[in-house]
């Protein structure tokens, strides 16, 4: 195997080889479920599923997890203000995320572990810590003590005696007085004035954010993962406490390879609710393709901030976002690639071998070269225009008048189509289904309706067969004229909306 993956905790890349050969553990941290999916999230699940993807396609089985936070103070802020049950209002977002998730073509995890169903694994991790001195108990709270690991810095690369006061994690004045040290961070909160929680060794409360991961990890793939994800902004404070945590309750390396995706930024800053730049996968599913979407997340490499701009009207309101519209675009090429060779006329395929491009021949393997070398998608995508250029040409090639190609150049197109589906996720969809969509919805983008051009064409072919010449072109000439390009073909009139 020749997979090289960048290692944050070493800052280079390097071969990724699991301590089982052939058997990947992967770790990704999984959302925090009070709101919806938004970008960030969408560019995170989309990199290790391609990861999961990929490591398969070469032959690897991999245990893939992939955690839900269901247990936190942001989700009891937002029941509060809601009034909803916090179990209840995690449950809702969770199943959205699920949905979300799939509609961006994301496989799902072999385990998918809830905090809320990992109580009693998160009890005996901090009782372990308590117990060996790297865990100590105050005013109700159990707080990891980061003076008793002597590596507490080495993921992020900090150096513990200049951490700031409540560097660690989300508190308050009131509980930073309760830690030994600024940097401690807590394992187990107690209930406050809400009281809810659950009754455990140190009292009425609920755990931390980062035990959380270590619990649920170490659960259900051992004491050393193989791989662990996530996006850059967990490298601090999350990931390395997960290790500080994890290595003094074990001894041992918490993982092999550490992982992380750069931010999806607007105007070079990071996207955020409190800049007023967030937008949830939904705020884009009725504009954009989701698998343009998926696309998109594909065109920059993976450790890169992933920019993105829109365009507006006068009055500020968002209209456009030119980056996912081009992805479309391309991905609707792609489709309509797939169509002409499955929709090649089978006297047009003879037997045999003939002559076959490298791009066509060679793209399963160049495909499988890009990601072996850090997961390097944009590398892909260009091996996929080639590819696609190439398809299209040998279309061409058994469209011309009395033009034939043979089967086994067919057949390997046919199976490059299949690489690409494994490998990346995308063309797996009836290119006709998902050609519609992206016709209709391009049709309304411009003010269009769809029943209505239907309409026109069924006028048009009327007026073909009454040798109603003038007014067929008229018809023509007017759809044209507001964007819709007719395709006459032998089984009727279809319709797109030129670029």
């Amino acid at each position: 195997m020749n997979v090289r993956l960048h290692n944050t905790l070493t800052g280079q890349k390097e071969p990724f080889e699991p301590a089982e050969p052939n058997h990947a553990r992967i770790y990704v941290c999984g959302p925090t479920v009070y709101d919806y999916a938004h970008l960030g999230h969408a560019r995170c699940y989309v990199v290790y599923d391609v990861l999961v993807r990929h490591l398969r396609t070469i032959g690897m089985q991999v245990t893939y997890v992939r955690n839900i936070t269901d247990v936190d103070d942001k989700i009891l802020k937002r029941a509060a203000e809601s009034d909803t049950e916090p179990t209840a209002l995690a449950a809702r977002f969770a199943a959205a995320y699920s949905e979300d998730m799939h509609r961006l073509g994301n496989l799902d995890p072999d385990i998918e572990p809830r905090v809320s169903t990992h109580l009693e694994d998160i009890f005996a991790l901090v009782q372990r810590l308590v117990d060996g001195g790297h865990a100590y108990v105050s005013d109700g709270d159990v707080y990891f003590s980061v003076e008793s690991f002597a590596d507490y810095g080495k993921l992020s690369h900090r150096d513990l005696a200049q951490m700031r006061l409540g560097a660690s994690e989300r508190l308050d004045e009131a509980k930073t007085a309760r830690k030994r040290h600024p940097a401690d961070f807590a394992l187990w909160k107690k209930s406050e004035d809400d009281g809810w929680g659950w009754e455990s060794p140190w009292g009425r409360g609920r755990p931390g954010w980062h035990i959380e991961c270590s619990a649920m990890s170490m659960k259900h793939l051992g004491d050393t993962l193989d791989l662990h994800g996530g996006g850059l902004d967990l490298v601090f404070p999350h990931h390395e406490n997960e290790i500080a945590q994890s290595e003094a309750a074990t001894g041992k390396p918490f993982a092999r390879c550490w992982m992380h995706n750069g931010f999806v930024e607007v105007d070079k800053e990071k996207m955020s609710k409190s800049l007023g730049n967030f937008f949830t996968a939904r705020d884009l599913f009725d504009r954009i393709e989701p698998e343009a979407i998926r696309y998109f997340m594909m065109t920059v490499h993976y450790r890169c901030p992933l920019n993105l701009d829109w365009t507006l009207d006068d009055a500020g309101n968002v209209t456009g976002f030119p980056q996912f519209e081009e992805a479309e675009r391309r991905v609707a090429y792609l489709y309509k690639t797939k169509q002409r060779l499955e929709g090649l006329p089978p006297k047009r395929v003879v037997d045999g071998n003939g002559p076959v491009s490298q791009e066509i021949a060679g793209f399963a393997e160049a495909l499988r070269e890009s990601l072996d070398d850090d997961l390097n998608m944009p590398v892909a995508l260009a091996k996929l225009a080639d590819f696609l250029k190439a398809v299209n040409e040998l279309c061409d090639q058994a469209m011309k008048k009395k033009g034939k190609v043979a089967r086994s150049s067919v057949e390997q197109a046919q199976a490059g189509f299949r690489a690409l589906e494994a490998e990346l996720g995308v063309g797996a969809e009836a290119a006709d289904v998902i050609l519609l969509r992206i016709r209709d919805r391009g049709a309304k983008a411009r003010g269009l309706d769809a029943a209505a051009i239907e309409q026109q064409i069924k006028d048009r072919t009327e007026a073909r067969k009454s040798k109603a010449f003038a007014e067929a072109d008229r018809i023509r000439d007017e759809l044209a004229a507001r964007g819709v390009e007719l395709l006459d073909g032998s089984e009727g009139t279809g319709w797109t909306i030129a670029d």
